[in-house]
Order: structure tokens, then C-alpha cells, then sequence
């Protein structure tokens, strides 16, 4: 079993994709803390895992509630004595065009999704660096990536998890922590309503789960974004084009329309391997400009 001795966090593991992720998890031979709102449904599926022959405990507790996230963390420390996997999965949806959205709802989304992963990740980081060793799984979605009507507050708390995902993996490097995302496809609770019928027949969240066993191995990669739904997988990427020295000054603006197409050219475009590449770039493009004229 590939995961055998490691120690994994499922959060909003109590149903859905989290209950999939969670015995997924466990049949490769990690050991489950099984987070969920609720205890009964947390209770379930750690007996689930317990009853197919594998090691879990079942803890309840909001992923927003810092006191709640430091508990289960130390509650899996006194249990195993080591965390390797953190699988951020906990959310919920307040769908609504964005007119229509109350600021409430934005914030409850936000708070859930990104301060959510934020917390369980900060309570684990020094455990992790520590140990010098840790996998995180962030999880994103399309949402974020490319936009869906009515999910402005969902969208921007699934693209900040791509940001801090880029950070985290950038700062843990060193330690032997690597981060990740999944954006899934599964017919959820979340799901229901927003695909059709014939969609979500095809979207079994236990064909997303294996996405998560090249982001937790040994050999993991570390900032990548998976895509996975109806037994698919792909990679998607946060990409920079080549672009063009415009320069400043009067007209410049004028110039920006101009070349519209050539700085939007996606030929020769990279993945930079940090935030500062784009700096380096504008600088080194600039610098060659006034030399050429020199």
C-alpha cells in the first residue's frame, strides 16, 4: 500500500467527495483523521474504514474555528503521532448572480473555503516543517480558474486557494512540504441542481479521489493544479506570454491596443517558477530597450 504509515486530515470528510477521499485514502494504507461538521456523519465513515480493515478516528469541528482545527490536530498527534497528508476539502455553496448576492454570503463562502484551508494548514505547518516532510492538497475548482455564472463569492475563494497553494509550496520546499490542488468534478450535495442528470450520472466522486495519490507520495510534485471528474484528468496552469516592451509616456495606452494581439499571444508562454519572474522580466525587457537605443 502506497501510503502505509502516513498519517492524513480529511476535512468535510463526512459525505460527498471528502467521505471518497477519506476511504480512498485508507485503502492505500494511510491512517484517517475524518473531520466533519457533524460527528455522526465524521462517526460513519471512520467506522466505514475501521470495518474494511484500516485505522481512522472520527473528529467533528467547523474548519473556521481555531480552537476546533488545534484540537483535531492535537487529538491526531496523541493518536499516531505525526501528520503527512492534509487534504483541504471542506466547503459549502451560496449561489447567486452576484447583483443578487448578499455580502454575508460572500464572506461566509470566503471564510469557509479560504480561511478554512488557511487554518488547517497553519495548524499542521510546524509539524510538518518540523518533521520535514507534508503534503497539502488544497481544493480549487473551475470556478476559480475560469468563472461560472452566479459563483463570483465560490470562484474567488477557489482561485486565492491557487495563490496561497503557490506561496505555501514556494515557503515549505525546503522542508520536505509540498502543496498542491485539486479542482474536482463530482456529483455532490454542492453539485446537485447546477448539472444535469445525465452529467452527474457520469460524476461519481469516488473517480475523482485517485487524483489525489501523485499529490501525497513521496515523490509528489509540488504547485500543481489537477483536474479531475468522471474518471478525466488534467493539468491546468497559471501561464505568462512573452509579451511586449511598450514603454511609458505620452501614447502609451495607444500603443497597449495596438499590440493587443501580439502581447496576448500565447506562443512561447512559461509557468513561472515564482511571482517575481514577471518583475524580472518587465526589467530585463526594459533594460534591453535602452540599451538598443543607446
Amino acid at each position: 500500500m502506497t501510503l502505509e504509515g502516513r498519517v492524513a486530515i480529511v476535512t468535510g470528510a463526512g459525505g460527498g467527495l471528502g467521505r471518497q477521499h477519506a476511504l480512498y485514502l485508507a485503502r492505500q494504507g494511510a491512517r484517517v483523521a475524518v473531520n466533519d461538521l457533524a460527528q455522526e456523519a465524521a462517526d460513519a465513515v471512520a467506522a466505514e474504514i475501521v470495518a474494511a480493515g484500516g485505522l481512522a478516528i472520527a473528529i467533528a469541528g467547523s474548519v473556521t474555528d481555531e480552537s476546533a482545527v488545534q484540537a483535531m490536530v492535537e487529538h491526531t498527534l496523541r493518536t499516531w503521532s505525526r501528520i503527512d497528508i492534509l487534504i483541504n476539502n471542506a466547503g459549502i455553496l451560496r449561489d447567486r448572480s452576484f447583483a443578487k448576492m448578499s455580502l454575508d454570503d460572500f464572506r461566509l463562502v470566503m471564510d469557509v473555503h479560504l480561511m478554512g484551508a488557511v487554518v488547517c494548514s497553519k495548524a499542521v505547518w510546524e509539524i510538518m516543517r518540523g518533521q520535514r516532510y507534508g503534503r497539502i492538497v488544497m481544493t480549487t475548482s473551475s470556478s476559480g480558474l475560469y468563472g461560472n455564472f452566479g459563483q463570483a463569492n465560490y470562484g474567488a475563494a477557489k482561485m486565492a486557494l491557487i495563490g496561497l497553494m503557490q506561496t505555501l509550496a514556494i515557503e515549505g520546499e525546503k522542508y520536505g512540504v509540498r502543496v498542491n490542488c485539486l479542482a474536482p468534478t463530482a456529483a455532490t450535495q454542492m453539485t446537485a441542481g447546477v448539472l444535469s442528470e445525465a452529467s452527474l450520472s457520469q460524476l461519481d466522486p469516488a473517480l475523482v479521489s485517485p487524483a489525489l495519490l501523485p499529490l501525497v507520495v513521496e515523490n509528489a510534485p509540488t504547485r500543481a493544479i489537477v483536474c479531475a471528474g468522471a474518471g478525466h484528468f488534467a493539468r491546468a496552469y497559471v501561464t505568462l506570454t512573452p509579451g511586449e516592451y511598450i514603454g511609458g509616456g505620452p501614447g502609451a495606452g495607444e500603443r497597449l491596443r495596438a499590440a493587443w494581439e501580439t502581447i496576448s499571444d500565447q506562443a512561447g508562454s512559461i509557468v513561472p517558477d515564482y511571482g517575481f519572474t514577471q518583475a524580472e522580466r518587465e526589467v530585463a525587457s526594459a533594460e534591453a530597450r535602452a540599451a538598443a537605443v543607446a
